[in-house]
């Protein structure tokens, strides 16, 4: 069996020893300290049982541990599933169970090992590895991060690399009916098409990236960190996005790349706004990318208008990875480009056929970075094609240069903020299960800087104002917004989606909770009135 293109991974890795492949909160990780330490944790999961093809999750933020027990994985041949860290229980659950993981990573102490404690036992949890705090006590399957990459056994070998084929990980991604379905992926689509975006937009060792998005999401794992990491460059790792911080990487630190999605050049036009003398430092960087939502024209024009820079814009999916990019020379506004060299797109009307230039369709999509399947679904895997094609749910019209511009979601029971996929089901599900709670629509209100704000429209029965008011503050941690971040407060009364019917607003309806880019709202009522 082939292993070209794994081959190709780990010769990154060996190109550069003395060079730094991470720096990190004032840390310096080179080329050789992932080689060694990713070898190490591969034995040391090997002497605790774990084998080629088992899965192993990572339900932990970002970190160089998080990057080296990734690499761990490849060497191993395990399958690597990361955990977006603002899932709560049930989210968790699903996946561990789904996935059948046979051991989880976590850092000691964090919110993300506080979810996993009140779980049920499962599999995974039989075989905790610990980043920080103190060492599991004697007998234990738990695993301190570093006693595993400092004790493995030398003497004890790892089977082989894996094959171009062999699945690398297992994204989770939401599907149509809400529940979250494992995306397998080989590594010849990770490495195929990530070599192919970074080519196009000229990716080298000699660049720096910043880097602060999520290594759950396909976006910071795949042209993030493989970007990073096939083309030899230095990645400045960031835990979470500071605009701030990211403008001291480029003006101190020699950051020459940063890729984000939409809510965080928000963020940076608001620092400009503030402390304009940091546009000095971003205008020194070569290359800027968006993607995972839909960037604003205003948005483009101030940033260039204020740094130099054009942004630019790119599209895919978990399913196909990276199918659509601007050209490198010509980044226009609103659209998300050409197709990446081994990659198609159609746009189809109802019927299957291609519409005309600048008609609106739905996007079918093939892809050098497609897909092996959906974990353990086959059904489901086989209706995701037609004809050999992906059917994406994203509707676009394609101008007659060629240039994509996506219009939305075919389906509208998903909910795209701060460039993530959210399912609105889902969270109508769990509020409905309070026994005073008689309907519920969530939908997504427009947000200029989430892109979508998550709003909660619930018909109460039986309670004051001041009754719900309480309600509200019982609300389960699990349906908690991320860290309070920049919102507006204003009307949720759009309604896009049709079923759930949104109770009409009045003056018995109250915004209960406005934190970041979660709202709900609440009408009090015995008998509802619906529009």
């Amino acid at each position: 069996m082939s292993r070209t293109l794994v081959d190709r991974l780990f010769s990154a890795i060996a190109a550069r020893p003395e060079k730094p492949a991470i720096v990190f909160e004032g840390r310096t990780w080179t080329f050789a300290d992932l080689d060694r330490l990713s070898a190490a944790y591969a034995r040391g999961l090997s002497a605790k049982g774990i084998e080629p093809g088992d899965r192993v999750a990572v339900f932990a933020e970002t970190s160089p541990e998080v990057v080296v027990a990734l690499l761990g994985h490849y060497r191993l041949g395990a399958i690597h599933v990361p955990i977006n860290t603002r899932y709560r229980g049930e989210e968790v659950t699903h996946i561990l169970e789904d996935s059948g993981a046979r051991a989880v990573l976590l850092r000691a102490g964090s919110p993300c090992a506080r979810v996993l404690d009140g779980l049920a036992p499962s599999p995974a949890q039989a075989r905790r590895i610990w980043i920080g705090g103190r060492d599991p006590e004697a007998g234990s399957e738990d695993v301190g991060f570093d006693r595993l990459v400092g004790t493995a056994s030398l003497a004890r070998e790892t089977p082989p690399l894996p094959a171009d084929e062999d699945p690398a990980t297992l994204l989770y991604t939401s599907g149509t009916t809400g529940k979250s379905k494992g995306v397998e992926l080989s590594f010849r689509a990770l490495v195929a098409n990530t070599e192919a975006v970074t080519r196009l937009w000229r990716f080298s060792p000699e660049d720096r990236m910043a880097l602060a998005l999520p290594l759950f999401h396909v976006h910071g794992l795949g042209l993030g960190f493989h970007g990073a990491l096939l083309n030899g460059m230095t990645l400045l790792l960031f835990e979470r996005f500071d605009a701030s911080r990211i403008a001291e990487a480029f003006e101190r630190e020699g950051a020459t790349l940063f890729q984000g999605v939409p809510t965080m050049y928000v963020k940076l036009l608001e620092l400009l706004a503030r402390r304009p003398q940091s546009a000095s430092a971003l205008a020194r960087g070569r290359l800027f990318t968006s993607g995972s939502a839909a960037l604003s024209a205003d948005d483009f024009h101030r940033f260039e208008e204020l740094t130099g820079h054009r942004i630019l814009e790119r599209y895919g999916m978990s399913e196909t990875l990276f199918t659509l990019s601007n050209p490198y020379e010509d980044r226009r506004p609103g659209s998300v480009g050409l197709p990446i060299p081994g990659c198609e797109v159609r746009i189809v009307d109802e019927a299957g056929h291609d519409v005309q230039a600048d008609e609106p369709g739905e996007i079918l999509a093939r892809s050098n970075g497609m897909m092996t399947r959906y974990w353990d679904r086959p059904e489901e895997t086989a209706a995701s094609f037609r004809d050999g094609w992906l059917v994406t749910g994203d509707v676009a019209r394609r101008d007659r240069d060629g240039y994509v511009t996506i219009a939305g979601r075919k389906s509208v029971d998903f909910i795209k903020s701060g460039g993530f996929k959210i399912s609105a089901r889902e969270i109508e599900d769990v509020l409905r299960r309070h026994p005073r709670v008689k309907d519920v629509a969530v939908i997504g209100a427009p947000d200029r800087v989430w892109g979508q704000r998550i709003v909660a429209a619930v018909v109460l029965i039986g309670l004051s104002p001041r009754g719900a008011l309480l309600l509200l503050r019982k609300v389960p941690r699990r349906l908690q917004a991320p860290p309070r971040g920049p919102g507006r407060r204003g009307s949720p009364a759009q309604r896009p989606r049709q079923n759930p019917k949104t109770p009409s607003p009045g003056r018995d309806t109250f915004e209960l909770l406005n934190c970041g880019n979660f709202c709900v709202t609440m009408r009090l009522a015995r008998e509802a009135t619906w529009h």
